[in-house]
């Protein structure tokens, strides 16, 4: 015999029912023996609740209960008055009361699984198969526990064995989950969820050959589908697995529907009423293989701290607080404590709490007395998630992961045997821990969420070559690059399941006014893990959101240079932040566009290698410009202007060639070298006659000939076989404070690494006391968009690894 239990949203009238009466159907016309039971319609329980508080504050509550009785009669013709007119006796009697008892509660909530039972016998039976009404108060005998009875097994064995004997053959027998009575008759309940325990009780009782719990889901999943996109059935469980998940939330298991099953080896299959092609999650004495198998989140818990110096080395004090949570009947699900100074905390049933902290002070009143307690406290925005399957040699790895989000647990502990670690965090961060989590131990596509500041030529490509290579950046190295957020100064394009590719006239059309609060709050709000936030503006006052940012959980990556060039003071104290956050600022194409630059001079400072000096060519624009001129018979401003043209410069060139962007990447270097070098101390030459400094850019462009006679005189001027490179140079006692920081114009041999330059390609010389005269050189392209934002794409991967 099979026993078939359904829940309530399977039973619900908008879809449900009659899948279940198919599915009953299908099972009886293949003349399989099994046996049905229901939980409560739809929402039936919950509602009768709301009545029953209604009834006892003298609320109306007629209203509310009329609307009960249709929504549970539907259009079946069966009838359902007694139970009606017992509620309603119930209600009338509570509201005279003003109160209730349990004995009473258990009563009321009874007549939800007494409904669903009748209505699905009446139902089956229409469609002429053989079903029987069974009520589970006749054959489930409890003790006098209301609202937690525990079944006395060799009565109720007996029962079942002899009710079956007289419904047997063709006979469905339709049976109320949940419900029980006790020696005298007075119905009682075995808690919330207990129709799976009944259903796993008769099963144990019947021997029967599997239990099948049909719910809306297509089985157990490795955490919540609802909290976690990524979430995946899992084929196959362990009693003992599924045991852990019961007792840490797993919603659609009861804590106690395991053990009966164990007890005569009866496999479990959960199964979806709405996809009876599924075929589940199946639950055996074996497993599949070893390893973390699922997420469980409690969530309606509450943390009590004891604390208090004077407890420390005191033998007994577990003892008297599992002393008054037995007496008051309180479960604990987890308990922590420390040594040095000496702190508890336990985790309890948020309904339980104020009643175990009264008698956590009762207990502990002389303890406050002699000072050896100083607090009993409780936490309520609490929830646990549970890692079943955790052993704590790989435990790191998820909470590292936890840590670099910004999420700090409160508490943990974990089983010895059961290789089961629990996380107490903040209720709010529930849904962000779980993806965070899942993500790490899972092996799904790690998700980098990602917003981008700033969409011009850096931006815009970057983009683009984000959206063009991710799926094949996910396939390869299972990582998973969406972009929520893309602003530029006025507007922000938000979707936290990643733009389009037509996010160009996505901007334009939905784009919406933002501060960089409200990115930080779409984050926080959609639970977004491992942010990314990319500045490719050249804003001097946007930096002043990096702060911010990296207190919210973001990671940092820059192609603007401002930050690492303004006060040594903000320098540091925005390093500081990141510190104290664990976050990462990753600038790469600060100096040398996409060359590994900035990598390798952290690599050899790190390391203890003396770096002596550093020159080179910083500017891809003014490398064009001076690779053509030394060698080319053609005057400097037609060079400028054919520079101009191929978009090499700043749309008023006089950027380029003032060496503040030189002086800027130079400042960089020196502050990888811990230098404390201002700006303002940088000697820069330059290359714009002061007459031609002041005006507009278009003024400027129409008097470039007036450099044509400055520089064919510093041409003519050089030694043979020479050509003029405009150079950054860091020199000095580097292992002081401050260097010499210099930004010139310089001739060389045209066989020197620097003269031998083409294009507009960069070139850096790093010489340090290992290499001696013999410097690492660093060459290759130093300017365009397309190799820039490219430098940022490898910060974007670089940093999606570490996390």
């Amino acid at each position: 015999m099979k026993i078939l239990k359904f829940g309530g949203k399977s039973l619900a009238y908008d879809g449900g029912f009659d899948k279940v009466l198919r599915i009953i159907q299908d099972k009886a016309d293949k003349q399989e023996k099994i046996a049905v039971v229901v939980s409560a319609i739809g929402n039936a329980t919950n509602e009768l609740e709301q009545i029953l508080e209604a009834a006892s504050k003298n609320q109306t509550y007629t209203e509310q209960l009329n609307h009960f009785k249709q929504q549970q009669q539907g259009r079946r013709a069966v009838d359902l008055s007694n139970e009606f007119s017992l509620l309603e006796k119930l209600f009338e009697g509570v509201a005279l009361l003003g109160d209730y008892s349990p004995k009473i509660k258990d009563n009321v909530l009874a007549q939800g699984e007494v409904i669903a039972a009748k209505i699905v016998t009446d139902a089956l039976k229409e469609k002429g198969l053989n079903a029987n009404f069974s009520d589970a108060r006749l054959l489930i005998k409890t003790d006098t526990r209301f609202g937690s009875a525990q079944p006395l097994e060799q009565l109720s064995r007996k029962n079942v064995l002899n009710h079956f004997k007289q419904n047997n053959g063709t006979t469905i027998n339709v049976i109320t989950g949940f419900i029980g009575s006790n020696a005298n008759n007075e119905t009682t309940t075995l808690g919330r969820n207990g129709s799976n325990y009944t259903a796993s009780l008769i099963a144990n009782y019947l021997e029967a050959e599997e239990l099948q719990n049909y719910t809306h889901v297509d089985g157990i999943y490795t955490a919540n589908p609802d909290l976690v996109t990524d979430a995946r059935k899992i084929d196959r469980l362990s009693f003992n697995e599924a045991n852990e998940l019961a007792n840490f939330g797993a919603t659609i298991l009861h804590a106690k529907t395991i053990i009966p099953l164990i007890e005569k080896n009866i496999p479990l299959r959960i199964l979806n009423t709405f996809n009876n092609n599924n075929h589940g999650t199946l639950i055996t004495s074996v497993s599949d293989n070893e390893g973390i198998k699922s997420l469980s989140v409690l969530d309606n818990v509450a943390l009590i701290n004891l604390e208090g110096r004077g407890l420390l080395g005191k033998t007994g004090v577990d003892a008297r607080i599992f002393r008054v949570m037995a007496e008051n009947d309180i479960s604990v699900s987890i308990i922590s404590q420390g040594s040095s100074e000496r702190g508890i905390g336990i985790v309890v049933a948020a309904d339980k709490a104020t009643k175990a902290v009264i008698g956590l002070e009762k207990e502990f009143e002389n303890d406050f007395y002699t000072k050896d307690v100083n607090k009993i406290s409780v936490t309520d925005d609490v929830a646990v998630i549970s890692i079943i399957g955790q052993d704590l040699s790989t435990f790191h790895k998820p909470y590292t992961a936890l840590i670099r989000n910004k999420i700090v647990p409160i508490l943990f502990n974990n089983t010895v045997t059961g290789k089961n670690v629990s996380l107490v965090v903040q209720k709010g961060q529930i849904h962000k821990a779980l993806n965070v989590i899942h993500g790490e131990i899972f092996g799904v596509s790690k998700k980098i969420n990602v917003a981008v500041f700033g969409h011009g030529l850096v931006g815009g490509t970057l983009i683009d070559q984000i959206l063009a290579s991710a799926e094949n950046i996910e396939k390869i190295k299972g990582i998973k690059i969406n972009i929520f957020a893309i602003a530029n100064s006025k507007k922000a394009l938000f979707n936290k399941s990643g733009i389009t590719a037509d996010w160009k006239n996505d901007i334009r059309e939905n784009g919406a006014a933002y501060t960089v609060a409200d990115i930080i709050g779409y984050a926080n709000e959609h639970h977004l893990e491992n942010l990314i936030a990319i500045d490719n503006t050249a804003s001097s006052t946007f930096i002043e959101n990096y702060i911010a940012l990296a207190e919210n959980s973001f990671d940092l990556i820059s192609s603007n240079k401002v930050a690492n060039t303004v006060s040594y003071d903000f320098y540091k104290k925005l390093r500081k932040v990141l510190a104290e956050n664990q976050k990462n600022y990753l600038y790469e194409t600060n100096v040398g566009a996409g060359l590994p630059l900035i990598d390798t001079i952290k690599l050899l400072h790190l390391s203890g290698e003396n770096i002596t000096r550093i020159k080179g060519v910083f500017s891809g624009t003014l490398s064009y410009l001076f690779n053509h001129f030394s060698v080319e018979n053609r005057p400097f401003s037609e060079v400028l202007q054919e520079a101009i043209d191929n978009g090499f410069t700043e749309p008023d060139p006089r950027e380029d060639l003032c060496g503040n962007d030189v002086g800027r990447k130079l400042l960089i270097l020196a502050r990888e070298l811990d230098l404390q070098n201002e700006f303002e101390e940088i000697q820069i030459r330059n290359l714009i006659p002061e007459n031609l400094r002041a005006g507009n850019a278009a003024a400027f462009l129409t008097r470039t000939k007036e450099l044509d006679s400055i520089y064919d005189g510093l041409k003519a001027a050089q030694k043979p076989n020479h050509v003029l490179r405009y150079i950054g140079e860091l020199s000095g006692d580097l292992q002081q404070e401050k260097g010499n920081l210099e930004v010139k114009l310089v001739s060389v041999p045209s066989d020197s690494a620097l003269g031998q330059l083409k294009g507009s390609d960069s070139i850096f010389e790093i010489y340090t006391d290992s290499y001696g005269d013999r410097p690492i050189v660093i060459q290759g392209a130093g300017a365009g968009a397309s190799v820039t934002a490219r430098g940022v794409f490898g910060d974007i991967l670089r940093l999606s690894e570490k996390k």
